[in-house]
């Protein structure tokens, strides 16, 4: 799959380092994520979402200008950076994704911008602050897209899948569709497809197209395939040039000894 343009349209903003961070007095380790007790009633859904948007967007985070991550903390307070939010899913377009990630910690006043798009997905333990305080967050420090994904249909989130875009201060809900397959969708402004609750399943659907994008692996898989496939043709006219340019150089050195020989051959 060719990654589309950044939504943005922007150019990457340039990375502002801003002084040296004092991790030892930070009161959590930027290196672990801080995992809920039930973590695992989220872990795979998480992985997918994060491997569906890498592979939209970063061609498998080989795009610099396209920062991904999942777990990992944003601070929103300059003055103390252990004010932290860590979304489940997070994406920033037109960023210098490889100046932040040593930061260990995503700084929207280094970065140059907050992040794009958040997503939290449902558990028991992180329900409540995910519809309430992460909402309040997020709105607060200017991500264009907050999404909650509940994997069992609502008994968390209140529903299934629910998308919102900031809109002077607060976020207004996307509408959702259910389609004659009884897949709900939402469409993403943003991002330009619809995220999708498949029976608790995160999927992805190109309006463009009318097609669901394929599971992340099978996706990678792809990508490798065709990664792959012009390696190999490159190889094979790299080689076929080689063919080309010993031929010539046969000729060349076949025509010199002819016309050596003819001039030794000359009248007497």
């Amino acid at each position: 799959m060719t990654s589309p343009k950044t939504p943005s349209g922007a150019k990457m903003l340039p990375y502002r380092r801003q002084g040296e961070i004092d991790y030892a007095s930070l009161e959590f380790d930027p290196n672990e994520k801080e995992l809920p007790p039930d973590h695992m009633e989220q872990s795979r859904e998480i992985r997918e979402i994060t491997g569906l948007l890498a592979a939209r967007y970063t061609d498998f985070d080989t795009r610099p200008d396209v920062f991904l991550d999942d777990g990992t903390f944003i601070c929103y307070d300059p003055g103390n950076l252990n004010a932290r939010i860590a979304p489940d899913v997070y994406l920033s377009f037109g960023v210098d994704a490889e100046a932040i990630r040593p930061r260990k910690l995503y700084l929207p006043w280094e970065a140059g911008k907050a992040p794009d798009f958040a997503l939290e997905v449902a558990s028991e333990s992180t329900a409540s602050r995910d519809v309430r305080r992460k909402t309040e967050i997020y709105a607060r420090i200017g991500v264009r897209e907050y999404w909650r994904f509940d994997p069992t249909g609502g008994r968390y989130h209140g529903q299934p899948i629910w998308g919102g875009e900031l809109v002077e201060g607060s976020y207004r809900e996307l509408p959702q569709s259910r389609e004659p397959d009884g897949i709900l969708k939402v469409y993403s402004p943003l991002l330009g497809i619809s995220l999708c609750w498949d029976d608790g399943w995160p999927r992805v659907y190109d309006p463009t197209d009318g097609t669901y994008q394929r599971n992340w692996r099978a996706e990678q898989a792809y990508a490798i395939a065709v990664r792959d496939q012009r390696d190999a043709a490159r190889e094979e006219r790299d080689a076929a040039q080689a063919e080309v340019e010993r031929l010539q150089e046969l000729l060349r050195r076949r025509n010199g000894e002819e016309n050596e020989t003819q001039g030794d051959a000359g009248p007497c």
